[in-house]
């Protein structure tokens, strides 16, 4: 009897479902996935779960050498698993070096760090470019992908290679970014004004309401981005792409094509600036409500009392901390009154109080949202960062490398975080800053506020994210949302020429005057002097 109610109810849906799609020319679309790791998969997974959820047919492209797409795991999600001579251990070694190399490294100096920044980034955009080369030289597999006839594709612009496909398979390309490298992207391919007065450029750590000689540092800032950082990596893709493609173009002319740009941010995190209609924020998309804890974090929790708990993780990629720094840590965590759950790998520190319990993993979203939930310590991910906001907690700072630092500065702009350097971390610096955010009612009030920024929107990030992605689908692109700017050129833009033709007319006319006035002069001498003789 059960069974025939279960398989009743379930014929029912699959019939809605089908009477939808055949009223939505969107519903069950085909949407083409060029994923990037880590932390940009676990949002991208996020829409994906979501289109699935709507009818949509969606079809990963992954590589054998993936560390975190897993085709193996049960999903409505297809992959399209590609082969490729790299291996998991190359991509993993990758990224361990950038963490490791830039989390270690004092960012006073500037040009060495952003000069190992960009040997690190090179690197690891050649291992993408490689990926890429091992999909559109895979004839067998083009030719699947093209007969498949996908409606759109999503990927995303850190990691190179999704604009090429759309341009091989004609198909309109969505992007979704957290940043690119001092707003390149968005700047020279989405066509993004930006006016480093009053915008700082990501990864400056600046706010918008900057000194003199801060926006001075914006400005070299602007320099260093636009005409060094970029250029030599943007060459081998122009090339590659020329190639592929048997005539000339550039990485950002097929980036420049993309109908809809899915920023991960939005206003409680970001500082007012200009926007273009096709760029839509979608942060905190994959923020939800809390879920009960396992029942041993439960209990401990509980067991706090009025003081609460402290939630702590620096992330999955942090697995190499100093045996000096972890005691140091535990040293201040063990003199709070309130128990700290902290996420960590590694040999047990010696200065471990009892109010402190360690775990390789935490379910940080639902500890968030945990009533008892007093502060959190962070390094700064966009994605933790979201959830902090979401449920509107106080944070402490350790940013380790690429956009951390800028995303803690935001929060600490913002009164809603006070921010340490990992490289001089110190027992007391750590316990000063505890009794800061959680004893300072103004940090919780500041966190509350951005929370409620972010809960008041006319509609949830991630179905501004879908709906973007159905839109390009059902109109078949967003061609009336494009701005006319990335059709000109950079002395079109800047108006260069019109304010050359301008100048040029007011000296002609400046010529002229003078000429005409000199000559009346000679004229009126002339004259004056015949008069004389006479």
């Amino acid at each position: 009897m059960c069974s025939t109610r279960m398989s009743t109810k379930w014929i029912s849906v699959l019939l809605l479902l089908q009477l939808s799609c055949s009223i939505s020319p969107a519903c069950c679309g085909k949407v083409l996935v060029w994923p990037t790791e880590y932390s940009h998969w676990i949002n991208m997974k996020t829409i994906l779960d979501e289109l699935v959820q709507r009818g949509h047919e969606v079809t990963v492209l992954t590589s054998s050498a993936s560390v975190l797409v897993d085709p193996n795991k049960p999903s409505a999600i297809k992959f399209e698993i590609y082969p490729t001579s790299l291996t998991k251990d190359d991509m993993e070694l990758s990224f361990t070096k950038i963490v490791n190399e830039l989390t270690y490294l004092p960012k006073d100096t500037f040009w060495t760090y952003f000069s190992l920044m960009q040997e690190l980034l090179g690197e690891f955009s050649d291992g993408v470019r490689k990926l890429c080369e091992d999909v559109v030289l895979n004839k067998k597999l083009m030719k699947k992908v093209q007969e498949s006839r996908f409606d759109v594709i999503l990927a995303d612009a850190f990691g190179p290679c999704g604009e090429l496909l759309a341009e091989l398979l004609e198909i309109p390309l969505v992007y979704s970014l957290r940043f690119s490298p001092g707003d390149n992207f968005e700047k020279h391919s989405g066509g993004l004004p930006f006016i480093p007065s009053y915008v700082p450029v990501i990864l400056s750590e600046l706010s918008d309401r900057m000194t003199f000689m801060e926006r001075v540092k914006n400005m070299m800032y602007v320099l260093y981005f636009d005409f060094w950082f970029e250029t030599l990596n943007q060459k081998k893709w122009d090339q590659f792409y020329s190639e592929v493609l048997g005539r000339p173009t550039t990485l950002s002319e097929l980036m420049g094509k993309a109908e809809i740009w899915l920023i991960r941010t939005y206003w409680d995190f970001e500082f007012p600036h200009p926007l273009l209609p096709h760029f839509e924020f979608v942060g905190g998309l994959h923020c939800k409500p809390a879920k009960p804890l396992p029942k041993e974090m439960e209990e401990f929790a509980q067991s706090s009392g009025e003081h609460g708990i402290v939630v702590f993780t620096l992330g999955s990629m942090v697995k190499n901390m100093t045996d000096e720094t972890a005691n140091e840590i535990a040293s201040a965590l063990a003199q709070i009154p309130q128990k700290v759950i902290w996420r960590y790998v590694g040999k047990k520190p010696d200065t471990l109080g009892p109010n402190t319990r360690l775990y390789k993993w935490l379910p940080q979203n639902d500890l968030l949202g945990h009533p008892k939930t007093k502060a959190f310590i962070t390094h700064g991910g966009t994605n933790g960062i979201y959830e902090a906001i979401y449920h509107g907690i106080p944070m402490v700072g350790i940013p380790l490398f690429a956009d951390q630092p800028h995303n803690i500065a935001h929060m600490e702009t913002k009164g809603a975080a006070v921010r340490l350097d990992f490289n001089t971390i110190s027992s007391k610096k750590l316990l000063n800053a505890l009794k800061t955010v959680i004893n300072d009612p103004l940090y919780k009030e500041n966190a509350m506020k951005l929370s409620r920024i972010h809960h008041d929107q006319p509609m949830k990030p991630l179905d501004r994210a879908v709906f973007w992605i159905e839109f390009v689908m059902r109109h078949k692109g967003a061609k009336h949302l494009r701005p006319a700017s990335l059709d000109l050129t950079w002395v079109q833009y800047h108006s260069l020429d019109v304010i050359g033709f301008l100048l040029a007319c007011v000296a002609t006319a400046i010529f002229v005057i003078t000429k005409s006035c000199l000559f009346c002069c000679q004229k009126f001498a002339k004259s004056g002097k015949k008069k004389k003789r006479e």
